[in-house]
């Protein structure tokens, strides 16, 4: 297929407008990174080694149920409150689940672009399921090497009905057999701060269930762009399967950046901004992005777990209390989703949006 590299407009329309995707770019015969995904160079990862972090050392999950609960459970806040990333294993989820996983992203990608691009966001025949290129391709400098599609939960039946057929019973599996595993660690980690959350407010804060599938296509000359920008995840928690690739860096206290290395059967987990706030700063959503590879090309799957729209967020009493200061204004989570969705990845900087005057 004959394709012209070199019109911006053309290119972006082929990728993002008619949901070729990046992929759609490799399968033209692309062998070149074309400009309008060229990252400044202070957004680009020059040294693709980047030291492992502690993180690859996993939490073995089934020991919060035994002798060894308080052990576990300060691992777990430890992690939260520096790196804000951690790994866990004897989770709940099956190991067969998340190969399955894996190879149901592949099968989703794999398709033809015209089966793909029905779920584009303008066209897609149901609100719950969402498929594009980058983040917000219209706003950003340089558009992210990514691909994705994005799984509302409302229902079981309503993801049966609506999710893509490919990854749709294996997706929504993974998310109802990791739910257990992540309101245990939240209650854990409010534990600690002396709050019990009634389960009323624990549904709400945890109301909204997405379930992601990222497609980093094999890129050319990695050196050149990125996977996923900078940025944190603006909910609560968020559970991510990476395959065995790798590529996800955590940005360190002293401004490093460390990769999270993919462990056999095990999950990553990460802090969102919506606990950085109920916790009042104490838990910390990290900064995080994603480097492209020449390898081959890689799936990486999330659960993200926010609160429902409707939900009021801010620092929780029983924290403002011992701290003596909120740090954070209450504010209602559309208007804070609202920004986050509204604007191009760039750190941390959505999390000013709720930031006490």
């Amino acid at each position: 297929m004959a394709f012209n590299f070199e019109d911006q407009t053309t290119l972006f329309n082929f990728v993002v407008k008619q949901g070729n995707g990046v992929k759609g770019l490799i399968d033209s015969g692309m062998s070149c990174v074309p400009q309008p995904f060229v990252q400044p160079l202070s957004e680009r990862i020059a040294n693709p080694n980047a030291p492992t972090c502690e993180a690859s050392q996993p939490i073995d999950l089934s020991q919060l149920n035994g002798p060894h609960h308080k052990e576990v459970a300060k691992q777990i806040v430890e992690a939260a409150e520096t790196l804000g990333f951690f790994q866990v294993v004897n989770h709940g989820v099956s190991v067969e689940l998340l190969e399955l996983l894996k190879t149901a992203a592949h099968e989703f990608f794999a398709q033809r672009p015209e089966k793909k691009a029905i779920y584009l966001k303008e066209v897609s025949p149901s609100r719950l399921v969402k498929y594009g290129t980058s983040f917000v391709p219209e706003k950003e400098k340089a558009i992210e090497w990514k691909d994705y599609v994005s799984m509302l939960y409302t229902t079981d039946h309503e993801a049966l009905q609506h999710w893509p057929q490919p990854c749709r019973d294996v997706a929504l599996e993974f998310l109802k057999s990791s739910m257990e595993m992540v309101k245990m660690i939240v209650e854990v980690l409010m534990e600690n701060v002396g709050v019990r959350l009634e389960e009323e407010r624990m549904n709400g804060l945890m109301g909204t269930k997405l379930v992601n599938m990222n497609y980093y296509p094999t890129c050319p000359s990695p050196e050149l762009t990125i996977g996923v920008g900078r940025h944190s995840d603006m909910g609560m928690l968020t559970v991510l399967l990476q395959d065995g690739i790798g590529g996800l860096y955590v940005k360190l206290d002293n401004g490093e950046w460390a990769e999270i290395p993919p462990l056999d059967g095990a999950l990553v987990i990460n802090v969102g901004d919506t606990l950085q706030i109920l916790s009042n700063g104490r838990y910390k959503s990290a900064e995080h992005r994603v480097r492209t590879t020449n390898i081959g090309s890689r799936v990486s799957v999330p659960i993200f777990t926010a609160p429902n729209p409707s939900e009021k967020i801010g620092p929780l009493p029983e924290v403002v209390e011992r701290d003596g200061v909120a740090r954070y204004k209450e504010l209602l989570f559309q208007d804070y989703m609202n920004n986050f969705f509204g604007q191009p990845h760039e750190g941390k900087k959505s999390l000013d949006f709720a930031r006490a005057d």
